[in-house]
C-alpha cells in the first residue's frame, strides 16, 4: 500500500508542485496586486523602504488599517469607464468570429482526414501539425509579408479590384489581417479534437441512415453531426479561449483599431506600468476564461448524455 500511495505521489507530485510555482502562486500574487495602489513610478506601491539614516528596513504602512495599502479603486475603475467593457465585447468578437471560420474551415478537413486510407491519413496529420515545428512569431511574419502592400498577393488582388473600379485595399494592419493571423494560428487546434472524434464514428449508423432514405445532407445533420459534438466542443475551447487573450497577431497584423484586451493587458503592465489595474483585467479576463470552459465543458457533456 505504502510503495502504491508512493509511486502516485512521485507521478502527480512534479506536475502537481509546477502548477503550484507557476500558475497557483503567480495567479494569488496578480489577485493580491489588483486591490493594491500603484507605485509612484510605476509598479506597486512598497509596503516597505529603507530608512535613509540607520539602513533599517521600515513599514511605510499600517497593516491595522487596510485601507492604507487595499483599495477596490481598479475594480471601480473597471466598471465605471465603459471602453473596458467595449474592449472585452470587440475581443469576443474577434475571438467568435475566429472560432466560427476555424469549424468551418476544419470541419471538412477533419472529415477528409478521418476517411482517408492510413498512409495518406498520418502524412496529412503531419501536415496539420507541421506549422508547430516553426515558431510563432516567424508564422505571423511571414503573414506580414504575404500581406504587405508590395507582395504578390496584395499587388494581385489590388489590380483585380481595379479592372471592376474598385479602389486598392490595404490589407495589412487591418481588422482583416487580425482575422487571418487568429484563424491561421488556430486553426490546427480546431481540426485535431474533429479528427480524433470523426475518426471514431461508425460507418454502418450512414448506411442504415441511407437505407431509411436520407439523402446526403440529412445525413449529416441527423448522425454525422450530433456524434461530432464532443469534438466541436473542444475544438471551440481550444481556439476560442487562446484566440481572447491573443496579443501578438493584434500588434503585428493589426492597426489601431484593432486593439484586443489581451493588449491592454500588456500595456498596462508594460508601458503604464500600472500593475494593480493591469491585475484586474487579467482577473476579469481569466474568470470569463473559467467560465466559457465550464459551458464548453456542460454543453459536451450534454451531447455525451444525449446518445
Amino acid at each position: 500500500m505504502k510503495s502504491k500511495s508512493l509511486a502516485k505521489w512521485l507521478i502527480s507530485g512534479p506536475p502537481l508542485l509546477y502548477l503550484v510555482l507557476f500558475f497557483a502562486i503567480p495567479s494569488l500574487i496578480m489577485a493580491f496586486a489588483a486591490f493594491r495602489f500603484p507605485g509612484d513610478y510605476g509598479g506597486l506601491l512598497p509596503l516597505t523602504a529603507a530608512n535613509p539614516d540607520t539602513g533599517a528596513t521600515e513599514l511605510l504602512i499600517n497593516f491595522g488599517n487596510w485601507r492604507d495599502f487595499l483599495t477596490l479603486e481598479n475594480f471601480q475603475r473597471f466598471f465605471e469607464e465603459p471602453i473596458y467593457f467595449e474592449l472585452f465585447v470587440k475581443s469576443f468578437w474577434y475571438a467568435g468570429l475566429t472560432t466560427v471560420i476555424c469549424i468551418v474551415l476544419a470541419y471538412p478537413l477533419a472529415w477528409l482526414i478521418a476517411r482517408s486510407p492510413k498512409k495518406t491519413r498520418d502524412l496529412l496529420v503531419l501536415l496539420v501539425i507541421l506549422p508547430f515545428w516553426s515558431n510563432f512569431l516567424i508564422r505571423v511574419y511571414a503573414w506580414m509579408i504575404i500581406l504587405g502592400p508590395q507582395s504578390y498577393f496584395s499587388r494581385s488582388l489590388n489590380y483585380l479590384l481595379g479592372l471592376v473600379g474598385i479602389e486598392p485595399v490595404s490589407l495589412l494592419f487591418s481588422q482583416f489581417a487580425v482575422i487571418v493571423g487568429l484563424v491561421y494560428v488556430h486553426l490546427p487546434f480546431m481540426v485535431l479534437p474533429l479528427y480524433a472524434n470523426l475518426e471514431k464514428h461508425d460507418m454502418a449508423l450512414l448506411d442504415a441512415a441511407q437505407d431509411l432514405g436520407a439523402n446526403a445532407w440529412q445525413r449529416f445533420w441527423k448522425v454525422t453531426w450530433p456524434l461530432s459534438l464532443p469534438g466541436v466542443w473542444a475544438g471551440t475551447a481550444l481556439v476560442f479561449i487562446p484566440a481572447l487573450g491573443m496579443f501578438a497577431i493584434p500588434d503585428l497584423l493589426g492597426g489601431t483599431n484593432s486593439m484586443m484586451i489581451g493588449n491592454l493587458i500588456k500595456q498596462q503592465y508594460l508601458d503604464s506600468r500600472d500593475w494593480p489595474f493591469g491585475s484586474v483585467l487579467s482577473i476579469m479576463l481569466t474568470l470569463t476564461v473559467l467560465l466559457l470552459a465550464a459551458l464548453a465543458g456542460w454543453a459536451g457533456s450534454r451531447g455525451k448524455d444525449k446518445r
